[in-house]
């Protein structure tokens, strides 16, 4: 089995707990109107083509510098390569390497289970609780984050959430609210990052031709970020 990685980050600090290796793998099927790294989308080939156990190797090259740390496989949507994932994260726990999946939960079958019970912790992307504006932001239904999150909690798998204040979409106190409230329950969420919306990959939908939707919309202010955080709790 041959994995599609788009890129390799030896030195990530904002993907998960610690210094981390950064898998980014090839290909999404949402099509969020604040992505970055619009690169990533289409399912090809990526950068680089390796096995489970070839990724593994380079891995080991540092895993002196992420022994407090791990390995993250983000993307694109990692769990488009299902079954990569889990075989990679299988060898890193034979190797005692921590694991982190971030993921949108935008996909559900037998192999996505098979990845997330072989993770170590799950970084789920939250985009918002609202149906509707779901679609509006991704172009796909919410059902299957949904699903994602109700199995992460039935099996107790250490979880992040994440969620993107999108002035004008994400940001103001009732959907925060509504969000808030909708996550207290669940046991398994050790974590809510809050992420303020930047414009730092636009520049990748001008080399690429695509037309950025969101452009004009104004950087998160330092206030809205705070506001957020008090009705989180974080």
């Amino acid at each position: 089995m041959v994995g599609n990685i788009h890129s390799l980050e030896s030195f990530g600090t904002v993907d998960g707990p610690g210094i981390r290796f950064v898998v980014f793998l090839q290909g999404c099927p949402l099509r969020c109107l604040y992505c970055h790294n619009p690169d990533t989308w289409e399912k090809g080939s990526g950068s680089y083509q390796m096995t489970p156990a070839e990724l593994l190797e380079e891995v080991m090259r540092y895993k002196s510098f992420i022994a407090k740390g791990g390995v993250t496989v983000t993307g694109g949507e990692p769990l488009m390569q299902a079954e990569f994932v889990r075989d990679f994260f299988l060898l890193c726990r034979e190797k005692g390497i921590h694991t982190a999946l971030d993921t949108s939960g935008a996909l559900w079958s037998p192999a996505v289970r098979e990845a997330l019970d072989a993770a170590d912790m799950v970084l789920l992307d939250v985009k918002t609780i609202d149906p509707l504006q779901h679609k509006e932001l991704t172009g796909a239904k919410i059902t299957n984050t949904l699903r994602c999150l109700d199995y992460l909690e039935e099996r107790q798998i250490a979880t992040w959430i994440r969620h993107v204040l999108v002035p004008g979409w994400t940001d103001d106190d009732r959907r925060l609210q509504q969000l808030a409230d909708f996550l207290k329950p669940y046991r398994c969420i050790e974590k809510i990052e809050l992420l303020p919306y930047h414009t730092m990959g636009t520049h990748k939908y001008e080399q690429m031709g695509l037309q950025y939707r969101l452009e004009g919309t104004p950087e998160l202010s330092p206030e809205r970020l705070e506001r957020a955080r008090e009705i989180f709790g974080v």
